[in-house]
């Protein structure tokens, strides 16, 4: 009687495992996001990717690959309810996206009180610079690429003194923000996007890799390993200080 009530126990947390590993899946599969155990550190860690483009208020064509900040909003907002999280690795490989989205989830990244890792894989342009940087640490990988360009705005713009000035305004947002959260100065950082000499057909400019370690945008040159190892200390020092 008693093993069959322990076989059964153990039955049913051998289901309630399968079932909270298929929600880790399911949650990857639609929304880039899963959580990490950390295996015998005992780390729980939030795995967010932010993939092709940053979609705002317009749904992008059923074709791209695209993050949706009406999904990974609630979903920081979770972490930072949840005491059982205990850091935030954010993978990038970005195109850019929607200015205000982006923003968005830059600031809410940025005020999380866990400690957060970014790792650049393959490129984080455009808005994707702000999310590069806004978290407590980053990386980039040696041939990972970040651009950084005037804003553009798609559709019918007028050609009008208040269209300009509402331009810089969006501009100075995005400056102000990337040079806060990074060793970048503001008149360096606008310099890079300004850059009349490196595009044909734009301004701008990209950085690879080691890059935009030396203009001060990332912190360090390095892959999974080294994120993840980063990541587990900064929780390990957060832990010990209180």
């Amino acid at each position: 009687m008693k093993e069959n009530q322990e076989a059964k126990k153990t039955e049913k947390e051998t289901g309630q495992k399968e079932d909270e590993k298929l929600e880790e899946y399911e949650k990857l599969e639609e929304y880039g996001q899963m959580t990490l155990e950390g295996g015998g550190r005992r780390q729980k860690i939030h795995l967010l990717s932010i993939i092709g483009e940053v979609e705002g208020h317009e749904n992008s064509p059923g074709s791209s690959k695209t993050t949706k900040y009406d999904h990974v909003l609630p979903s920081l907002a979770a972490i930072e309810d949840n005491e059982e999280v205990e850091g935030l690795l954010v993978l990038l490989n970005t195109s850019g996206g929607d200015v205000d989205a982006g923003l968005a989830i830059a600031e809410m990244i940025a005020s999380l009180s866990v400690p957060t890792v970014s790792l650049v894989l393959g490129g984080s342009h455009s808005i994707g610079v702000p999310l590069a940087v806004s978290t407590d640490y980053s990386f980039i990988v040696p041939t990972g690429t970040m651009m950084i360009h005037p804003v553009r705005m798609s559709g019918m713009v007028i050609g009008a003194a208040q269209t300009y000035e509402y331009f810089e305004m969006i501009q100075d947002r995005i400056l102000s923000f990337i040079t806060e959260h990074s060793a970048i100065g503001y008149d360096q950082v606008k310099s890079l996007m300004l850059n009349t000499k490196m595009l044909t057909r734009d301004l701008g400019t990209v950085l690879v890799g080691r890059e935009a370690v030396e203009q001060g945008l990332i912190n360090e040159v390095g892959g999974i390993r080294e994120a993840l190892a980063k990541l587990h200390r900064m929780i390990g020092e957060r832990g010990a200080g209180r």
